[in-house]
């Protein structure tokens, strides 16, 4: 299988998108650390048509976004239309409202989802869900997270990983990883380091105590197209930096 592309998160960077020269000045920054793809998240209100523009100006791949679930449900016309603008055929929802949660939540989230999906499948799209380490909570032996991807057809619904919240919620990510061959286009890269006061940080990638070696072969044997770096918190560091620090550690591993 071919290796997954480094892209940026621009989730990390979201203090810098407010505006359309916020935008083309993130994104310059972020192509010029080396990555060639983003994820789309966090922005402010900008206008989608102005953000094409930018993204065709810079030269960088918008490989996926992340969009509130009610967007979809009420809105997606047009969340379809912004992402044929970007050329990007990954939508995702970064995580589900608070009334979600829960398995009444998943249940409705269930019910909700087919005509979403099928919707997006037919404009040659693939909906994935981020998790994070409340998904994990376990009922009969099994997680909600495991539930919904056993509910849901794959037709409708992929999955992105997310490596630190799968380690926060007590679990390997690399077995989580290989748990779903083939319904993987997005993989969330973030690593985790603990501190003396037994706290537990966001890392830039291999700076922190996550087994890189084997979730990126992981990675790479379920077919993952885009491995997406997102720190939600750099503390004292610039976010760029911490960007540009993860991108170079993960091309000494192998990735672009």
């Amino acid at each position: 299988m071919a290796k997954p592309v480094a892209g940026a998160q621009l989730y990390t960077v979201r203090e810098f998108t407010k505006t359309i020269p916020d935008v083309a000045r993130t994104l310059r920054k972020v192509k010029d650390i080396g990555y060639t793809a983003v994820q789309i998240s966090g922005f402010g209100p900008v206008d989608p048509k102005e953000v094409a523009k930018v993204v065709r100006d810079v030269g960088i791949d918008v490989a996926a976004t992340h969009v509130g679930w009610p967007r979809f449900l009420n809105d997606l016309d047009a969340v379809i239309e912004e992402h044929k603008l970007w050329n990007c055929r990954h939508p995702a929802v970064g995580g589900l409202p608070g009334e979600y949660r829960g398995f009444d939540g998943l249940k409705r989230f269930l019910d909700e989802l087919p005509p979403v999906g099928e919707r997006l499948a037919a404009e040659g799209m693939a909906f994935s869900y981020h998790n994070h380490s409340h998904e994990l909570v376990k009922k009969d032996g099994k997680t909600w997270l495991e539930m919904l991807y056993e509910q849901a057809a794959p037709k409708h619904l992929k999955a992105e990983i997310d490596t630190y919240w799968i380690q926060n919620g007590g679990f390997d990510p690399a077995r989580w990883i290989r748990k779903y061959p083939g319904r993987q286009p997005l993989l969330h890269l973030k690593d985790v380091r603990v501190t003396f006061n037994n706290e537990r940080q966001f890392a830039e990638i291999g700076e922190g105590n996550l087994d890189w070696a084997d979730i990126l072969k992981a990675a790479e044997e379920v077919g993952v197209e885009y491995a997406l770096v997102e720190q939600d918190l750099c503390y004292e560091r610039d976010p760029f930096e911490s960007l540009a620090i993860s991108y170079r550690n993960l091309k000494a591993m192998g990735l672009r």
